[in-house]
């Protein structure tokens, strides 16, 4: 499976064409969903970050006020880190299951979905990296309109990320997303379809693992529990060596 990373700046376009390649039946890790359910009540994250930041990021009904802890952690470079600690690796737990199953399923191509992917580092989990990008002042403009911030509010947040140009220097494709929607849409589908691998190559990818998991021998499991536990290393293991980069 190909693991393909896509990624932007902030109110760049790139969730617009993370939809497009969802229309086209490629499964998509999104890490922003991801990270919204980790910070749910109730959840390791959720206490840590509560914890870290105080009472004051909670709404009545004790969910995070992410405009709250937006305004915290844009301003402040080390709260953003804090943040960060406090969060990515159960952002990174999921998205590392998450494309496991994908695999196991057959599917030749999966999207991660992460504004921060080369930040993160999760950029080495994939075989090709598309980037969308667009002028500062379009992501500005583009955050003032949705969000209602100020501009310097906005121009601060777009500032917190790394340099799309950056971004676009170490991408394998770069898509603008100046003119027309559509016409991004297409162009993304487009450099995502031209890579996505034959049916021979996922299917020999696939049955590596598989046959791996099938020869474990049954006089080591001492129990069922024991041998789910066997079948799915061997499966994590056939998933590390193959998923990403052929």
């Amino acid at each position: 499976m190909l693991i393909v990373g896509l990624t932007g700046g902030i109110a760049s376009g790139k969730s617009t064409a993370s939809k497009a390649l969802r229309t086209r039946g490629i499964p998509v890790i999104d890490a922003d969903a991801i990270a919204h359910e980790i910070m749910q009540p109730g959840q390791a994250s959720y206490r840590k970050v509560v914890s870290h930041f105080g009472p004051g990021i909670l709404h009545p009904d004790r969910t995070i006020d992410r405009g709250k802890l937006g305004a915290i952690i844009f301003s402040n470079p080390a709260q953003r880190q804090a943040l960060n600690q406090r969060t990515h690796p159960y952002v990174r737990r999921r998205i590392l299951h998450l494309l496991l199953q994908h695999y196991l399923r057959g599917h030749a191509l999966c999207i991660l979905d992460v504004p921060l992917l080369y930040e993160s580092g999760m950029d080495r989990l994939c075989g090709r990296v598309v980037v969308v990008v667009c002028g500062e002042e379009t992501q500005v403009r583009r955050l003032r309109e949705r969000s209602g911030l100020g501009r310097q509010e906005a121009q601060a947040r777009v500032r917190a990320q790394m340099d799309l140009n950056e971004k676009a220097a170490r991408a394998d494709a770069v898509v603008a997303n100046e003119a027309g929607v559509g016409e991004m849409q297409e162009e993304v589908c487009r450099v995502v379809d031209a890579w996505r691998p034959g049916w021979l190559r996922t299917a020999a990818a696939l049955a590596v693992p598989l046959a791996a998991a099938a020869a474990v021998p049954m006089a080591f499991v001492r129990s069922a529990a024991l041998g789910v536990k066997a079948l799915g290393a061997v499966a994590a293991l056939g998933a590390y060596l193959f998923v990403s980069h052929y």
